[in-house]
C-alpha cells in the first residue's frame, strides 16, 4: 500500500470540511452567514386598491430601510424585492414563483384573492406568507398552514360593527353591506349573518356587490327599500367615499360603518369633511391622531424624511408593522442558530413572546401560536368629528 504523507490527509480532510460547509451540512456555516436575507413583496400600485395598497407599501419599504439602517437583523440586511401586480391574481403568482426562484425565505402578500391563491403553494414551499388579508381562512393552520394574519380579521371587524350597531340603533335596525364585488369583499358577509343569528342581535342584514359606477345612487335606492339605516362598507376608500357624497345629496337618514381599507384619512379627504362627518370607522389601526407609543418610531423615521404620519396615513402603520412582526420572527429563528429556513421562521412565528405595537394595531399586542395565526382580535371604533378621527371605543372584541 503506498504511503500518503500527513500533511497530505490533512489537507484533503480540510477540503471536504469545507465542501460540507459551503453545502450547508456544518451548523456553524448558518451561524457565520452574513448573506442578505431575501423577502418577497406582491404590491398593488396602480390596480383597483392601489389607493390603499401604495401608502401600505410605502411603509413596509420604509421599516425595511429604517431596520437596515439599524444593522438589519443580526448583522444581515433585508433584501426586498417589490413589485406591482395590479390586483391582477395571475401577475401575483408571476411574482410568487419568481421570488421562490430567486431565494426568498418570507413572502409579503396583498390581497384577498392572490393570498388565497397561494395558501397552498407557500405551504408546500414552506414559505411564511403575511399579507394585507384578513379573511378568516388564512388564521387556521390546518387550512393555511404557512399564512400568518396580524390584525383582526374581516369577520371580527363586521363582527364588532355589528355589536355597535345592535348596541348604537337600540338593539333593532336594518343594516346594508355594500362590498367590493371580489373575495376580498364577499370575506366577511356569511361570518356577519351567523353573528346576528349567534347572538339574537336583531338585526336585519342584506348583502350587496358595489358596481363599477361613477355613484351608487342605484344601490342607496336598493338599502332605502330595505329600510336600511346602516350601511356597512368592505371595500376601499375612494367608492366608500363616493357613498358618503351621495347620501349628503340625497339627504339620505344614513350612517356608513366602514370597516379597515375604507376606515382611514383617504375617505376623508376623498369624500370631504362635510359628506364624512359622522359616519363610523372600525380600524385595528390606531391613526396618527390617536398618539399611540407605537407610532412614535415612524413618526420619528418620517421626519427625518420631511414628512408625518398624519401625512402618509394609518395604512403606512399597517405596512411598517406587518414588516416589523415577520422581522421579529426571522431574528428569533435566526438566534437559534440554526440555518434561515422557513420552516425555522414558521417555528419562531409561533412561538416568540408577543410582538408590542404600543397600541398601534388591535388590543396593541400581537401573538401566534401552532394552533392559532390569528394575531390579534381587537379594533377600534371612531367617528368623523371636524375631519378628523374620534375615537369612541377602544380595544373593541367580538
Amino acid at each position: 500500500m503506498k504511503h500518503i504523507p500527513r500533511r497530505a490527509l490533512l489537507a484533503a480532510s480540510a477540503a471536504v470540511l469545507l465542501g460540507l460547509a459551503a453545502c450547508g451540512g456544518g451548523g456553524s456555516a448558518a451561524w457565520s452567514d452574513t448573506a442578505p436575507i431575501k423577502v418577497g413583496i406582491i404590491a398593488d400600485l396602480t390596480g383597483a386598491t392601489g389607493d390603499v395598497g401604495k401608502p401600505y407599501n410605502e411603509g413596509m419599504m420604509a421599516y425595511i430601510d429604517w431596520l437596515n439602517a439599524k444593522g438589519g437583523i443580526k448583522g444581515r440586511k433585508i433584501e426586498a424585492m417589490s413589485n406591482d401586480y395590479a390586483y391582477q391574481v395571475p401577475k401575483a403568482e408571476e411574482l410568487y414563483k419568481k421570488y421562490v426562484s430567486d431565494g426568498a425565505v418570507v413572502i409579503q402578500g396583498w390581497g384577498t384573492g392572490d393570498s388565497e391563491a397561494l395558501r397552498t403553494k407557500v405551504s408546500a414551499d414552506k414559505l411564511p406568507f403575511m399579507s394585507a388579508s384578513y379573511a378568516e381562512v388564512l388564521t387556521d393552520p390546518k387550512q393555511a398552514a404557512y399564512n400568518f394574519v396580524v390584525a383582526p380579521t374581516y369577520s371580527d371587524q363586521m363582527r364588532v360593527a355589528l355589536n355597535w350597531i345592535a348596541k348604537d340603533s337600540g338593539g333593532k335596525a336594518e343594516v346594508a353591506v355594500f362590498h367590493n364585488d371580489s373575495p376580498f369583499g364577499t370575506a366577511p358577509v356569511a361570518d356577519g349573518q351567523k353573528w346576528i343569528t349567534e347572538k339574537s342581535l336583531g338585526l336585519g342584514f342584506k348583502a350587496y356587490p358595489m358596481p363599477k359606477t361613477p355613484n351608487f345612487v342605484g344601490l342607496l335606492s336598493q338599502a332605502q327599500s330595505q329600510g336600511a339605516k346602516y350601511i356597512v362598507i368592505q371595500n376601499v376608500s375612494s367608492p366608500a367615499a363616493q357613498v358618503a357624497k351621495d347620501i349628503k345629496a340625497g339627504n339620505l337618514d344614513m350612517k356608513i360603518v366602514c370597516l379597515n381599507w375604507c376606515a382611514d384619512e383617504l375617505f376623508v379627504k376623498t369624500a370631504g369633511a362635510e359628506n364624512a362627518e359622522g359616519h363610523v370607522m372600525v380600524q385595528p389601526f390606531a391613526p396618527a391622531s390617536a398618539n399611540k407609543e407605537g407610532s412614535k418610531a415612524i413618526e420619528e423615521y418620517l421626519k427625518s424624511k420631511g414628512s408625518s404620519l398624519d401625512a402618509k396615513g394609518l395604512h403606512y402603520a399597517q405596512g411598517w408593522y406587518t414588516m416589523d412582526v415577520m422581522a421579529k420572527g426571522i431574528e428569533k429563528a435566526l438566534a437559534g442558530g440554526a440555518k434561515l429556513t422557513g420552516e425555522s421562521i414558521k417555528a419562531a412565528l409561533e412561538s416568540m413572546d408577543a410582538v408590542d405595537t404600543g397600541g398601534v394595531v388591535g388590543t396593541g399586542k400581537i401573538k401566534f401560536s401552532a394552533d392559532s395565526h390569528r394575531g390579534s382580535t381587537g379594533s377600534g371604533i371612531y367617528k368623523i368629528q371636524g375631519g378628523k378621527f374620534v375615537e369612541i371605543a377602544a380595544n373593541q372584541v367580538p
